[in-house]
């Protein structure tokens, strides 16, 4: 039986790979913050099954700044696998704060990489980058080798976590690498993010809401997946013969207008009706196009997006309905 370290564990990514894990048979072990509530509902159909919880699902308070405790749980378990998913992970909330944006998602990676190499055990390393690493891209679609130029502290911080973990690859033989995921979204996404802000904006539409919807700039184009196959592609990474870095991707480019048309018309509703463009949710720094090349991941690992853009505005509607219902 392998055994699987997660941070993040009780976000929308960390979910979903803790499942995939446990149905290829790991023990899977993840960390909470200290601050953490008691509810968890992503993980709640795990944690109340006494066949999985305390058996195979094992769950740990430390927080990501506190090395002494990291470096006690993982000389305990002897992970073969650490997913590092954790860290504030909204691009707008970082303009606001910048300052714990960097601290949680670029040095937070720096402890972890080096509490892991002084292990005996050193186990086989991925952290999550992401498509604003590269900002304002001359290119599209971007690629591994697509120099990184971000415009958010988001993307800063994801930038730097994307360059340590090469730096200790390189450095010092770990296997660590760096899936760079495009947007990928679910019904487990956080409603402050845009896409599940429309799509329950548009359940609620179908229910009588009559308040207007008030979204930012809608010429913006990005690459939208389904994150239950993002996590796929990130346990193919840690199965490779040696370390690489990939773009995880659709390699569909669709507009934020498109997606919001697609979801309301799902409904049978128009857009128009219900939207008001609010400056208040137009970024100080919008990066206009990011959209990535998948082919080094369908060549090396076999991965390919199935669920795009338009498919996914109609899921997470359908999703929102069952929620409001």
């Amino acid at each position: 039986m392998k055994t699987a370290f997660i941070t993040g564990i009780t976000g929308q990514d960390g979910s979903y790979l803790t499942e995939l894990l446990l149905d290829k048979g790991y023990q899977v072990h993840g960390v909470l913050r200290r601050s953490s509530m008691i509810d968890r509902p992503r993980l709640d159909h795990l944690t109340r099954d006494p066949e999985i919880y305390g058996k195979r699902l094992f769950l740990h308070y430390c927080d990501l700044d506190d090395t002494t405790t990291l470096r006690r749980l993982l000389r305990d378990i002897e992970p073969d696998e650490f997913y590092h998913l954790a860290g504030q992970s909204h691009v707008g909330v970082s303009f606001e704060i910048p300052e714990s944006t960097c601290e949680f998602t670029a040095m937070a990676t720096l402890r972890i990489l080096e509490v892991l190499r002084d292990l005996e055990k050193v186990p086989r390393f991925l952290t999550t980058g992401s498509s604003e690493i590269f900002g304002a891209p001359d290119i599209a679609p971007q690629t591994i080798d697509t120099p990184m130029r971000p415009v958010s502290p988001y993307g800063v911080a994801k930038s730097f976590a994307v360059n340590i973990t090469r730096v200790y690859r390189d450095s010092f033989g770990m296997f660590a690498c760096t899936a760079i995921c495009y947007n990928h979204e679910s019904e487990r996404r956080s409603p402050s993010f845009v896409t599940r802000k429309i799509s329950r904006a548009v359940a609620e539409f179908e229910a009588g809401r009559t308040e207007k919807l008030a979204l930012g700039n809608l010429d913006v184009w990005r690459d939208w997946g389904y994150a239950p196959e993002y996590v796929e592609a990130m346990w193919l990474m840690l199965q490779t013969e040696s370390a690489e870095d990939f773009i995880i991707c659709t390699g569909q480019a669709m507009s934020l207008q498109e997606f919001l048309s697609a979801a309301f018309e799902h409904a049978g509703l128009n857009w128009r009706d219900h939207v008001e463009i609010d400056p208040r949710f137009i970024r100080p720094n919008e990066p206009v196009s990011l959209v990535g090349d998948p082919e080094r991941a369908t060549q090396s690992l076999g991965w390919t997006a199935k669920i795009k853009g338009a498919a996914v505005a109609r899921m997470l509607v359908d999703a929102d309905r069952k929620i409001l219902d």
